[in-house]
């Protein structure tokens, strides 16, 4: 959509009675259109506006989801791996390669430092991973709400533009009813 122009309203522009009553005509993209028209394509242009919007927040609702996925998989594994420990740590420890490429792949995103150098995870590393993850789970579902939040703004805002066209467009009808009967 184009930059909307519209013309004053004149008494040369306006035909006496007998006549064709003429308001303003308003031009967009060079075309002349109706106050009804322009009506319908303001909201349009408002609705593509919020879908740019909308857009990129559901590209980012959509990574963090995989995101809270592959936390809830690396939860698990290493849940599973500290299920097999004994209750104290009494320094055994396991190999880093039972865990999941998912899994190595969110420990070193979230820079834990849960193996050491030969690959060997204790116990008490594996619950500071843990940790970190449902840390980390929390901060993602914080931003999911906050996102949704916005996300139902927006959906209202477009619902809003919608109902105002529609209720002008319901009101210019009624009025060009009311003139036409009385005429």
């Amino acid at each position: 959509m184009g930059v909307i122009q519209t013309n004053e309203v004149t008494n040369s522009n306006l035909a006496v009675w007998g006549s064709n009553v003429q308001g303003a005509e308003y031009t967009i993209n060079g075309q002349r259109i109706d106050f009804q028209d322009l009506m319908v394509a303001i909201t349009e242009q408002r609705a593509a506006t919020i879908e740019k919007e909308v857009e990129p927040m559901s590209d980012r609702m959509r990574n963090r989801n995989k995101h809270l996925e592959n936390l809830g998989t690396a939860l698990s594994d290493l849940s599973g791996i500290e299920a097999g420990f004994k209750n104290d740590d009494d320094g055994s420890t396991t190999s880093s390669s039972s865990l999941g490429n998912t899994t190595l792949a969110v420990l070193n995103f979230l820079q834990t430092g849960l193996y050491t150098s030969d690959g060997k995870i204790t116990k008490s590393n594996c619950e500071k991973g843990i940790q970190l993850i449902k840390t980390e789970i929390d901060k993602a579902n914080n931003e999911s709400s906050a996102d949704m939040t916005r996300l139902q703004s927006l959906v209202d805002r477009r619902d809003e533009s919608y109902q105002t066209a529609t209720s002008l467009m319901q009101a210019i009808g009624d009025c060009r009813s009311s003139v036409v009967k009385n005429f």
